[in-house]
């Protein structure tokens, strides 16, 4: 019994690696766990104590154990039930199919990630691209806590995102769906880290779509800030577009009378320059929403901006901003008697949104130059002052150097021209016909601003 045995090297070797394995994942990784949870605990409890919304617990909750609720509860059950009927495939199959849609679906927040790198990278990028102007807004402090804040965007650039999340990092940490187009490792670990849910924008499976307004309703009932863009994707005309229901349809659907309050917060964007700006042109020409910007074009356009960084020669893409609306309650949206519940607050969301998208000076620059292929400064000029006051007698707000229309063309012609969008020769001004569908895109709200105070 006790005398010695000989053993290979390699299964010695072997023996260790096992016992080093099962000691660690018995004692030292649940002991490590807990310490890092008991600090990730006390540094939310901090943040809490500055954040207008919480971070709600649900958002905190363990990813394999939110993947499991959502994959086991009642409403998905009856899903499931009702797919296995319809398909004659058999429940344990159409569980499995669950699992990996929540899989897909749920995130895996991490306040560090989101304030201590998403939020931070967010606000240097958007201040070193542009000149980030947020209108003043005090109503949304009257949010009350308790409450389910919902930020209702226009969807201008992929921008959109980086600005709101750097805006909205010292209210709470906003849930966004993200399309397909984010589901690439690294880069999709590092937006489910953030909070972001992953969907798929095409799919008709009503199982899939079960699971998802499930895992929608369950955030908005546990309180969790998000961030909806109804109109589903880029614009690619430059105006505010009409909603898609989806995920308003999901919010509605599983308000309770009585439950927590849904609070939609319209926030209206504009830029001075939309980064994809030709790839969306050349997607509203072509008739078809399939953006063609190869690899190639995007790594040059990174390389060519951060050569421009490293010379000190970069200059910033104009301005953006931010605009927000007055908030809308579900609970008092619905004492309201409509037909469609639904499609009413889509409408009246994406109204707000419209009515508060602020003008700045390539917008109005562009507007201006309407579908004139030449012109000089002077007439230009004049016709910019002339739309400026038009848009402030109807309540627009104008984003423009000094309040001056003169300073926001000469702001809009630097842009323009280093970008050979506009050519200038002395006095004299010339858009290429190539580019006429770029100053259209630019001049689309403008114009829809007219259009609306017409209508």
């Amino acid at each position: 019994m006790f005398r010695p045995v000989t053993l290979p090297l390699w299964l010695f070797v072997l023996i260790l690696a096992f016992a080093g394995v099962t000691f660690a994942s018995h004692f030292l990784f649940p002991s490590v766990r807990w310490f890092l949870r008991r600090r990730m605990e006390r540094a939310v409890e901090r943040l809490n104590r500055r954040l207008a919304q919480p971070i709600r617990p649900f958002k905190l909750m363990a990813r394999p154990d939110m993947i499991v609720r959502l994959a086991h509860d009642p409403k998905v059950a009856e899903a499931i039930a009702a797919e296995a009927a319809a398909t004659g495939v058999p429940e344990t199959v159409q569980l499995e199919r669950v699992r990996r849609y929540a899989r897909e679906i749920v995130p895996g927040f991490s306040a560090t990630v989101y304030f201590g790198v998403a939020a931070r990278a967010a606000k240097w990028l958007a201040r070193l691209v542009y000149r980030v102007e947020v209108a003043p807004f005090h109503a949304i402090g009257d949010i009350g806590k308790e409450a389910t804040v919902v930020f209702v965007m226009n969807h201008r650039s992929n921008m959109d995102y980086v600005l709101v999340t750097w805006l909205a990092a010292d209210r709470s940490a906003l849930s966004y769906a993200v399309g397909e187009w984010a589901r690439v490792w690294p880069l999709s670990w590092l937006i489910r880290a953030s909070g972001a849910y992953f969907i798929r924008r095409k799919s008709a499976s009503p199982l899939y779509r079960r699971v998802l307004a499930r895992y929608v309703q369950m955030a908005t009932e546990e309180g969790v800030a998000q961030a909806v863009f109804p109109e589903g994707g880029l614009s690619l005309d430059g105006r505010v577009g009409r909603p898609k229901l989806g995920i308003l349809s999901y919010i509605v659907a599983g308000h309770r009378p009585g439950g927590r309050d849904v609070v939609f917060v319209p926030v209206s964007l504009a830029y001075d320059r939309v980064i994809e700006d030709r790839v969306l042109t050349a997607a509203a020409a072509s008739g078809e929403r399939r953006f063609r910007a190869s690899p190639g074009a995007i790594l040059l356009f990174l390389g060519r901006q951060l050569r421009r960084v490293l010379t000190g020669r970069f200059q910033k893409f104009g301005t953006a901003s931010v605009n927000l609306g007055e908030p809308l309650s579900l609970s008092d949206f619905l004492r309201q008697p409509q037909d469609d519940v639904t499609a009413a607050l889509a409408e009246e969301l994406m109204r707000r949104i419209a009515a508060n998208v602020p003008v700045l000076p390539v917008p109005l620059t562009c507007a201006a130059l309407g579908a004139r292929r030449e012109t000089d400064i002077g007439a230009l000029t004049a016709e910019a002052a002339r739309l400026a006051a038009a848009l402030a007698g109807r309540g627009v707000r104008l984003e423009l150097p000094g309040g001056d229309p003169a300073r926001a063309v000469e702001a809009a012609l630097a842009i323009l021209t280093l970008r050979k969008v506009v050519r200038r020769d002395g006095a004299r001004l010339t858009v290429p016909a190539r580019d006429a569908a770029l100053v259209e895109f630019y001049a689309a709200p403008v114009a829809q601003h007219l259009a609306a105070a017409a209508a």
